[in-house]
This record gives structure tokens, C-alpha cells and sequence, in this order.
């Protein structure tokens, strides 16, 4: 029996970071793309929200269709353990970085799901995020949990319309190893509303898979 792990992403504030830390969450997401409402554009206060969750939180940076030497950049000014490509990424791409990488695939349907899948041996993890057409991610809509495939190589992470309300139902249907909220647990774009991100990481604790 295990938990799910949770991530709580599109941190733009230290006291969001600590928030996350103190409600149990196993990962903090910080997103550098710039069209972004939830884009930290500071490498400074990038540095201070990862500094600030301590050594056993996970520090994950987002990016999206991002040139290689500005990836590299933000990876030697912000303490990252984690990389999330959530664009066009080729897997090839995806490993020219020292740091695990997991790869965000949008999901349409079960056929593209699939192929998708296979497509990134190398990822540390697949996160499966709402498909809904130029939109790289940040949707606020769930998709079909039914497509999402058991026993799969790799851990499987669930996004995409995401809330307290409905993460427990999402990790049942999908007995997926971990969750990625953004919007759901927010008061308006990028400010986390904190008793929103306790009971989003109480109700996904409280499946055991």
C-alpha cells in the first residue's frame, strides 16, 4: 500500500513554498515560461522559494519548448532536483541535462497515450496533463482518468483540473504514484490559498493504492 506523492506547482512565493513544506508536499513546481501568469521571472527569488522547502522537498522546474542554454542557465542559479518539460520536447533533448527530467504528455486518447508513453524510456516519471489544443498546460479542465494505463514502466503522475475535491477520485480511478496541482489549490494566478493545499495533500493521502 502506498501514498501518493504530491506536487504542488507554479510557486511564486516563499511563504507558498513554505506553506507546501509544512502541508506534507513531497515536491514544489517552479515555472520558467515566461507567457506564464505563475513565470518566475527573478533567478534570485527562484533560488529563495527552492532554498526555502529544505533538502527533502523536491525542487522541479517547468519549462516549455525552452532553448538548452537557458535551461542551463536557470540550473546553475536555482538548486533544481527535477526537471518537468511540459512542450514539443524531444527525448533526446530531454537528456542533455544533468538532472532527472520528467516529461509532461497531454493526453487526447489512448492510442496517442500510448505512443507517448513509449517515446521517453529515459524520463524519470510521465506527468498526464489535459490535451486541449495550443495549450501547453495550466488548463484548470481534467481528462478522461479512464485512459490512464496500470503497471506502466515508468510512475505516472495525474494533472489537469485538479482540486480537494476530486484528487481522491483521480488517484482511485487512475492508482497513479503521484498528483500535480496548480490552479486548483489557489486564490487567484500564482498565490496559493493554504488551507486549499492542506486538504488537496489530506485528500490525496487518503488513498492508499
Amino acid at each position: 500500500m502506498n501514498q501518493a506523492r504530491v506536487k504542488i506547482c507554479g510557486i511564486t512565493r516563499v511563504q507558498d513554498a513554505l506553506v507546501a513544506k509544512e502541508a506534507g508536499a513531497d515536491a514544489i513546481g517552479l515555472v520558467f515560461y515566461p507567457p506564464s501568469s505563475r513565470y518566475v521571472a527573478d533567478p534570485g527569488l527562484a533560488k529563495e522559494i527552492a532554498q526555502a522547502v529544505g533538502p527533502f522537498v523536491n525542487v522541479v522546474a517547468l519549462f516549455v519548448n525552452e532553448e538548452q542554454a537557458q535551461i542551463e542557465q536557470v540550473l546553475k542559479q536555482v538548486p533544481v532536483n527535477l526537471i518537468q518539460f511540459h512542450g514539443d520536447e524531444a527525448c533526446r533533448f530531454c537528456e542533455n541535462f544533468a538532472v532527472p527530467y520528467i516529461k509532461a504528455l497531454r493526453v487526447k486518447d489512448a492510442d496517442s497515450l500510448s505512443h507517448g508513453l513509449e517515446s521517453f524510456p529515459s524520463a524519470a516519471g510521465i506527468l498526464l496533463d489535459t490535451y486541449i489544443k495550443g495549450v501547453p498546460g495550466g488548463t484548470g479542465e481534467a481528462f478522461n482518468w479512464q485512459l490512464v494505463p496500470h503497471n506502466t514502466a515508468q510512475p505516472l503522475v495525474v494533472a489537469g483540473g485538479l482540486n480537494p475535491q476530486n484528487v481522491a477520485e483521480a488517484l482511485t480511478q487512475t492508482q497513479a504514484y503521484g498528483v500535480d496541482v496548480s490552479g486548483g489549490v489557489e486564490s487567484a494566478p500564482g498565490i496559493k490559498d493554504a488551507e486549499k493545499v492542506k486538504k488537496f495533500i489530506e485528500n490525496a493521502r487518503s488513498v492508499k493504492n
